[in-house]
């Protein structure tokens, strides 16, 4: 696994809560959200989640993957699209954080947003809930497609089918539409050209280094009426990645993610109706292999 012996694995980390002296402002299933005044801060745990359950135990490195992943398509996309970013310096929080080299890689200090309640979701490739849509109404969130379409064929052109975002339960698919009458039409046109170049942009990195950027989400917010690029950008929990040596038609394609829990789940008794048993201790290791080799995949770096 990348040459890391198991005695120098690090420890997985479930939460920060214990190490952070400032408010917790929202837990997520990976992600907690804290007020700094006029920041916030993000740390990304190794928490992880598959058909809605938060599983035990976390995964090393997985949030130390997810954090500097974005950090770097945050970087390398900010002259596409200005997005939140302050630093990922933990040392700069100074007393906020008592343990910071637990913490370290797993921070990001962004500036405050009003969130746009629409998660803006590129697909390039018809596969997952495109999928089902398509094979069920020949359309993807009222896009009407051509007859006869095959499982994970490349569309000619990206389309843009975005979801209204629910604190509570699932992100409800909404045809662009009704995305223009919750947040008006010009901004609904706006984010939706946004997210479409910034798609074009990854999907072009990623085919350079053999890799498919089939889809993608992404949440936008405003900054005294500019839209800004929030949350998280091109990682393993909000991309579908493909190996291209994989790809095929009319198959499942083995994402370059959390797959080795998710077919590990699928594969045992678990009912899907109850918290699945802790995994197993060779399904997480084989979850964090995963992480570490997109990462070393799409920056060319071994992950420290």
């Amino acid at each position: 696994m990348n040459g890391m012996s198991a005695s120098a694995r690090p420890q997985a980390l479930s939460t920060a809560v214990d190490y952070v002296k400032a408010p917790l402002v929202y837990k997520g299933k990976v992600r907690e959200l804290y007020d700094l005044g006029e920041h916030f801060l993000i740390v990304v745990t190794d928490r992880i989640s598959a058909f809605d359950y938060v599983l035990d135990p976390a995964v090393p490195d997985k949030g130390n993957v997810l954090n500097r992943l974005s950090a770097f398509w945050f970087e390398v996309t900010k002259e596409l699209q200005e997005n939140h970013v302050v630093h990922t310096d933990v040392a700069l929080l100074g007393d906020i954080v008592t343990e910071p080299e637990l913490l370290k890689n797993r921070i990001m200090v962004t500036r405050k947003a009003e969130r746009i309640d629409i998660e803006c979701v590129v697909r390039g490739y018809i596969t997952g809930g495109g999928w089902r849509q398509y094979t069920s109404t020949g359309e993807i969130n009222g896009i009407k497609l051509p007859e006869g379409m095959r499982k994970n064929e490349h569309f000619a052109e990206p389309i843009f089918t975005p979801a209204a975002k629910n604190d509570v339960g699932h992100d409800e698919d909404v045809p662009f539409e009704r995305m223009a009458e919750l947040v008006g039409e010009a901004l609904a046109e706006e984010l939706r050209d946004r997210s479409l170049t910034l798609y074009r942009f990854a999907h072009d990195y990623c085919q350079e280094r053999g890799i498919i950027l089939a889809d993608c989400k992404f949440e936008f917010g405003l900054i005294d009426g500019k839209v800004i690029l929030i949350d998280e950008i091109f990682t393993p929990d909000s991309s579908r990645f493909w190996s291209e040596g994989s790809y095929a038609y009319d198959v499942e394609i083995d994402s370059m993610d959390k797959e080795p829990v998710r077919t590990y789940l699928l594969g045992s008794d678990w009912d899907r109706d109850s918290m699945p048993d802790p995994l197993p201790a060779v399904v997480v290791a084989a979850t964090t292999a995963r992480y570490r080799e997109i990462y070393r995949r799409l920056t060319g770096q071994e992950l420290s």
